[in-house]
């Protein structure tokens, strides 16, 4: 039997990771009462039992501590059961917007504000984050990748390294991204904003690739920066980062910048060690703007 432990931040995905395991064929059970789960545990258990996934939710609740959650996991381990942490996170400012959004309350904040209820569940979770066989942080993960990223751990059993990247375009113009780890600078190459007929397209259009790839120096700048990357990556693995944001930026965050995010993204992509997405920040912005100004 596959016996899963679905815990983490509330507000980071929690219910909603077990509405897809529920779609995987895991038999979910959530909110369960701490002092029902060893019991829970061996029912399921029962040789011959025709239950064969399991997911668990747990999460902290004003009536129970989790120190106890944590005592009868591990009292679950010493009696040989064998199960697995899926801790789902969430950057602290997304999970306060994410409440005020529902206007919901959190469990831990009452009459305070949702901002010391989130800082008190942090402190409270940091052990069993810190044991968690999978951290996954959906502060910028939509639905749909979510879901292909538990697909890709929990059905397909691939390898995973609690490790989410993401392959960010945007232009220098508007910002580098407050939450980029690595930045890289394309505007040494020939901005095809300049050649009329690409003028008005963008990094996902075929003749732009082709115009930007045609130069040698945007595939040897690919091959260098991928290379990189395989050594940076199982290093950070390694020291226990669970997001890296490598952002590629060039003037506008159109063409140049939308085109090589595009190639890294195809290189990375077959990996399977580490969750991947891409993400075009100034894209459709920086469209609107050149189509205005067209117009004007």
């Amino acid at each position: 039997m596959r016996f899963v432990v679905v815990t983490g931040m509330s507000g980071g995905g929690k219910s909603t990771a077990l509405k897809m395991l529920e779609d995987a064929g895991y038999y979910c059970v959530d909110n369960l009462p701490v002092s029902l789960v060893e019991k829970f545990v061996e029912l399921v258990s029962v040789p011959g039992s025709e239950v064969s996934k399991v997911a668990l939710g747990l999460d902290v609740r004003t009536d129970q501590s989790f120190q106890d959650v944590t005592r009868v996991l591990e009292q679950l381990r010493t009696a040989g059961y064998k199960f697995e942490i899926l801790f789902m996170d969430a950057e602290e400012g997304v999970l306060i917007r994410r409440y005020k959004e529902t206007r919901r309350v959190h469990p831990l904040a009452q009459q305070e504000r949702v901002e010391e209820g989130v800082r008190k569940e942090r402190k409270i979770l940091e052990n069993i984050r810190r044991s968690a066989d999978y951290v996954i942080d959906t502060s910028n993960v939509l639905t749909r990748e979510l879901k292909e990223e538990l697909d890709r751990i929990f059905v397909e059993n691939q390898e995973y390294n609690s490790l989410m990247v993401t392959v960010m375009s945007f232009g220098f113009k508007h910002g580098i991204p407050a939450d980029a780890d690595l930045v890289l600078d394309v505007r040494f190459l020939p901005n095809p904003f300049y050649v009329e007929d690409l003028k008005y397209k963008t990094g996902n259009d075929k003749e732009v690739q082709d115009y930007v790839m045609g130069f040698p120096e945007a595939g040897e700048f690919m091959e260098k920066l991928t290379d990189m990357l395989r050594f940076l990556i199982p290093n950070y693995v390694k020291e226990g980062k669970y997001r890296l944001v490598v952002a590629i930026g060039c003037t506008g965050g159109k063409h140049r910048s939308v085109t090589l995010a595009n190639e890294l993204y195809k290189r990375m992509k077959d990996n399977g060690k580490y969750g991947l997405k891409l993400y075009h920040r100034d894209m459709a912005f920086q469209s609107r703007i050149d189509a205005g100004a067209a117009s004007s």
